[in-house]
C-alpha cells in the first residue's frame, strides 16, 4: 500500500514538472513575440559596446543589429573564443590567435600564392570555379563586388578546399564566409557597409582579418561536413526530415506539395547548402547567424525547425499554387522588405517546435 503510494507522487511530481516545462516554454515563446531575445541564445558582434548609465550596451551603427525594440541585453563577442578556435582564457588567447594566424599565413603562401604548374588539373579546375563563384557571392551588396574583397574571398575559400580534401570547394561555400567576412571587418571600417571602402582598410590587417574568417568558417563546416561531400549526404537527410516535420505541423500544405509533385529538394536544397543567406535581405543574415552560432553543434537539427517555420510564413499562399506557381514562388520568395520583425517570428515558430519536438521524436510519427 505504501508502495503505491509513493508511486502516485511520483507519477504527480513527474506530471508537474513536465507542465513546469511546458509552461515554462511557452512563457518563453510568448517573450519571444514580444521581440525579447532567445533565453541563453548570444548574439553575433566583433565590436564592444560601451554601457550607459542604466547597464544596457549602446549599440553600434556601422552594421544594422540584429535587435527589436525590446530586445537590447549585452551580447557576446566573436572574437574567435565564442567559434571555439581560440581559447576563452583571456591571457592565452593572444598567443593563440597569433598563432593561428600564423599558420592560415603559412597556407596561402604554400597553397595559394603559388604558379598553376605547380597545382594538379583538379586545383586549377576548383580554384578556377571559386574564380566564378566570388564575383557571385551577394551580388546586391556593392561592397562583395570589390576586386580586392573577392580576391580575399578566394584565398580563403581556396586555402579551406584544399585543407579539406574530402569535401574540396563546393558552390554555396562562398555564401558562407560572408557572415564572418562583414562581422571582422565591421570593427575596422565604420558606417554603413553601403559605404564600406577596402581601401580604408590598413593592408596589414587583411591577412588577418582572412585568417580569422578562415578559421570560424572552419569551425562552422566541421559540424557539418557531411553537408558538402559526395552527394551531400547530410543535406539530403535534412530535407527528408524537413518534410516529416512539415507533414507533422501543417497537414494541409504537406498533402497539397505531395498532389502537386512538388519534391522538397526542389527548393529547399539551395537552403540547407547555403543556410538561407540567398533567401532573405543580406542586412538580416547577421541576426540569423547569431542564432546558428549558439546552436553550436546542434545546428544542423535546429536548421530543419527553422526552415519550417520559414517555409510556412507562406502556408495560405502556397495551398493555392499549382505546381509550376510553388516553384516559381519559391525561388524567389516575397522577403526584399523584410525587417527584423519578420525574421524573430520565423525563429521564434522554429524555437517553439523544436522545443515542442526535437526531444519526442515519437510525435513526428504518423
Amino acid at each position: 500500500m505504501k508502495n503505491n503510494n509513493q508511486e502516485e507522487e511520483r507519477k504527480k511530481e513527474s506530471t508537474f514538472n513536465l507542465d513546469s516545462r511546458f509552461n515554462q516554454t511557452l512563457r518563453n515563446v510568448q517573450g519571444l513575440l514580444k521581440g525579447r531575445s532567445f533565453p541563453g541564445k548570444v548574439l553575433l558582434t566583433r565590436r564592444s559596446h560601451p554601457l550607459n548609465d542604466v547597464g544596457i550596451p549602446e549599440l553600434s551603427p556601422d552594421i544594422e543589429r540584429s535587435y527589436l525594440e525590446n530586445d537590447r541585453g549585452p551580447s557576446e563577442v566573436v572574437d574567435g573564443s565564442s567559434e571555439g578556435y581560440a581559447p576563452p582564457n583571456s591571457d592565452r588567447r593572444e598567443g593563440v590567435l597569433m598563432r593561428k594566424r600564423l599558420e592560415y599565413h603559412e597556407c596561402v603562401s604554400q597553397y595559394y600564392d603559388i604558379p598553376d604548374t605547380e597545382r594538379s588539373d583538379d586545383e586549377i579546375n576548383m580554384l578556377r570555379q571559386i574564380g566564378v563563384d566570388c564575383p557571385r557571392t551577394v551580388p546586391d551588396v556593392t561592397f562583395f563586388q570589390l576586386a580586392e574583397v573577392q580576391k580575399s574571398l578566394e584565398r580563403i575559400l581556396y586555402t579551406w578546399a584544399i585543407r579539406h580534401p574530402a569535401s574540396g570547394y563546393v558552390q554555396g561555400i562562398n555564401d558562407l564566409a560572408t557572415p564572418f567576412l562583414v562581422v571582422f571587418l565591421s570593427e575596422h571600417l565604420q558606417g554603413s557597409m553601403d559605404n564600406w571602402s577596402i581601401f580604408d582598410l590598413s593592408p596589414e590587417k587583411i591577412p588577418d582579418i582572412e585568417a580569422d574568417c578562415y578559421w570560424c568558417l572552419s569551425k562552422l563546416l566541421d559540424g557539418m561536413q557531411d553537408h558538402y561531400t559526395f552527394a551531400q549526404p547530410g543535406i539530403q537527410r535534412l530535407v527528408f526530415k524537413l518534410k516529416e516535420l512539415v507533414r507533422r505541423i501543417d497537414e494541409p500544405v504537406s498533402r497539397h506539395m505531395e498532389e502537386q509533385g512538388l519534391e522538397f529538394l526542389q527548393f529547399a536544397f539551395r537552403w540547407f547548402n547555403c543556410l538561407l543567406i540567398r533567401e532573405i535581405p543580406f542586412h538580416l543574415v547577421t541576426r540569423l547567424w547569431d542564432t546558428y552560432l549558439a546552436e553550436g553543434d546542434a545546428l544542423p537539427e535546429f536548421l530543419v525547425y527553422i526552415f519550417a517555420s520559414f517555409l510556412l510564413t507562406w502556408s495560405d499562399k502556397l495551398q493555392k499554387l499549382d505546381f509550376q506557381e510553388m516553384v516559381m514562388f519559391l525561388q524567389h520568395l516575397p522577403t526584399q522588405n523584410w525587417t527584423h520583425q519578420e525574421l524573430e517570428m520565423v525563429l521564434s515558430r522554429a524555437y517553439m517546435w523544436h522545443s515542442m519536438f526535437n526531444s519526442s521524436p515519437s510525435h513526428l510519427a504518423s
